[in-house]
C-alpha cells in the first residue's frame, strides 16, 4: 500500500543554464560525477536504464514518465522490491541560474521505517544537488555519495 501523504522534497539554485543542469540529469556521462557510477543509457522516455553505484554493489532501475526539456523529468525508481516516483523540476531564475527542485514520493513503508527512508530519501537528494553544484559551477568531484559510507566503516 503506497503511503500518498509521504514525500520528500529539497531544493538548491545552480548557477548554470537550465539546459547545463537538465543535461546534467539526463546524460550519465555528466552524472556520473555526482551520482550515480555507472548507467546503462541516457535517461529517455519510457526506456529503462540501470544506475549503478559500484562502490556499494547496488542498482536501481530509472523509467522515465515525463521529460520536458529544461523544465521538468519525472521516473519511476525500481529498487529494493518498490517503485517510488521522483521528479525533477528545473526553473530560471536568471540567464545562468537554475532552480532545481527533487520531489520523491510513493513510499510502501510506514511508521518508524518510513521515518528511516524519508530521512534518508531527503540526506540522499540534498547530497546530490550539493554535488552538482560543485561540479557544474567549479568542476569539482566532491563524492559525497561514495564518501557517505566510506569503506572502512561498512
Amino acid at each position: 500500500m503506497e503511503n500518498k501523504s509521504a514525500a520528500v522534497e529539497t531544493q538548491m539554485a545552480i548557477r548554470k543554464s537550465a539546459e547545463e543542469v537538465f543535461n546534467a540529469f539526463i546524460d550519465p556521462e555528466i552524472t556520473k560525477n555526482f551520482w550515480f557510477t555507472k548507467s546503462t543509457g541516457k535517461l529517455e522516455l519510457h526506456k529503462e536504464i540501470t544506475w549503478t553505484w559500484e562502490m556499494y554493489q547496488v542498482s536501481a532501475i530509472a523509467k522515465a514518465t515525463e521529460i520536458t526539456p529544461y523544465e521538468n523529468i519525472k521516473f519511476d525508481w525500481i529498487g529494493n522490491g518498490e517503485t517510488t516516483q521522483v521528479q525533477i523540476t528545473f526553473k530560471t531564475i536568471a540567464p545562468q541560474s537554475t532552480y532545481v527542485s527533487i520531489t520523491h514520493k510513493g513510499f510502501i513503508q510506514s511508521g518508524e521505517e518510513l521515518m528511516k527512508t524519508l530521512k534518508d530519501s531527503t540526506g540522499g537528494f540534498t547530497m546530490v544537488l550539493a554535488g552538482l553544484k560543485a561540479y557544474l559551477e567549479h568542476g569539482i568531484k566532491l563524492n559525497l555519495i561514495g564518501d557517505k559510507f566510506p569503506e572502512e566503516l561498512r
